[in-house]
């Protein structure tokens, strides 16, 4: 890096360590491997806790000790005496996991593949190029925010320029104090969810597109003569979302109402009901009087979950059969956790996700700032 004294590498080959599923793991049945799964917890006891990502399969969630969104889920582990933590979920979860707990606790990834497309599309060595040509090309000060669905570098790259992490729940206060302490926001690496704090706050007018595939495509000083910079990233569930999913609901079924994650598209956001994590949205569903039906507009296992959890409250998938689960979500497969569990029971630690002690210090004063909001 140019801006940041930080040593960083591409996602793909930051973790060389992770290990692809045995092949003796890979053709298990449900109920084999149901009954390994519980007979290595009840060996293990409270040496792991598992934590099962609200948007993971029925067959992680059903043995997670905790469930919800990423940021929860870390804070459940940092606050457990477990020595292991397998966490359910994708890399970024795993490495802010590995942020907040103790030294003595190893955070464990399932799978090698569980890597989020969005928090790929914002690694901190292309942020870092597209940060020097920014702020070259302004006397004010830019200060980055980056959502917690980004890589533990890139976390650490925006406390070392002055910046912070975000939720989708606290990015209203996370860019009202950067504005606090500079001019203009550079967010990353959802423009969504960027786009949608913007209007909240009442900047609509005043934000602009960082493209990074497109370097050609872009005047810089035109950029940066805006309040709010959004990288040209996105969750590809949230962005399949349309406004004539919603359209199409109310006019088969007028007595829905519609809950959405901040992370789809504006048009989408402006149509629903209610807009919200993916705690927000569960607190709708669990608080809803009986009878009443509720489309959800994110990732299909948390509305599928719901579904279960709440038998007196119809609940739907927001685009129908038209909906599709995350791919990188997909890759926890139930196999991969009893095969990692059982190497735990060997004494044999599988796919260990680690932050580098620098970076985990620096990432960590981001989302510190971020619990001061």
């Amino acid at each position: 890096m140019e801006t940041a004294d930080l040593k960083t590498d591409l996602s793909l080959f930051k973790y060389d360590n992770l290990e692809q599923l045995p092949p003796e793991y890979r053709e298990l049945a449900e109920e084999e491997r149901t009954e390994r799964i519980e007979a290595a917890l009840a060996e293990l006891g409270d040496d792991v806790v598992i934590l099962g990502h609200n948007y993971q399969r029925r067959e992680i969630v059903e043995h997670a000790d905790f469930v919800g969104d990423s940021y929860q889920l870390s804070k459940e582990a940092a606050a457990a005496d477990a020595e292991y933590v397998i966490f359910g979920g994708v890399t970024f979860m795993a490495e802010s996991a590995d942020i907040i707990t103790d030294d003595d606790q190893t955070v464990i990834l399932p799978s090698m593949e569980a890597s989020c497309p969005m928090a790929g599309m914002a690694e901190a060595l292309q942020v870092d190029t597209a940060w020097a040509e920014i702020t070259d090309a302004t006397d004010e000060t830019v200060i980055p925010v980056t959502y917690m669905n980004s890589y533990a570098d890139l976390k650490a790259f925006c406390a070392d320029q002055g910046g912070l992490v975000c939720t989708s729940s606290n990015a209203a206060d996370a860019f009202e104090w950067a504005f606090e302490r500079g001019d203009t926001v550079l967010f990353l690496p959802d423009k969504h969810l960027g786009e949608n704090t913007a209007y909240e706050l009442g900047l609509a007018d005043s934000i602009a597109e960082w493209d990074p595939w497109d370097p050609d495509g872009k005047d810089v000083t035109e950029v940066v003569d805006n309040d709010i910079v959004l990288w040209d990233g996105y969750c590809q569930v949230h962005e399949r979302f349309r406004e004539s999913h919603v359209a199409d609901l109310r006019e088969r079924r007028p007595d829905a109402n519609v809950v959405v994650h901040p992370e789809c598209r504006r048009e989408v956001v402006e149509a629903a009901d209610v807009v919200g994590s993916t705690s927000t949205i569960t607190e709708a569903v669990e608080t809803a009087d009986p009878g009443e039906t509720w489309a959800i507009g994110t990732e299909i296992h948390l509305a599928k979950h719901l579904d279960r959890w709440n038998p007196e409250v119809e609940v739907l998938p927001l685009c129908g059969d038209a909906c599709m689960d995350c791919n990188a979500m997909r890759q926890i497969d139930p196999n991969y956790l009893t095969w990692v569990l059982e190497e735990l029971v060997a004494g044999r630690e599988r796919n260990v996700i680690e932050v580098a002690p620098e970076e985990k210090e620096l990432a960590n004063l981001a989302m510190e700032r971020m619990l001061e909001l």
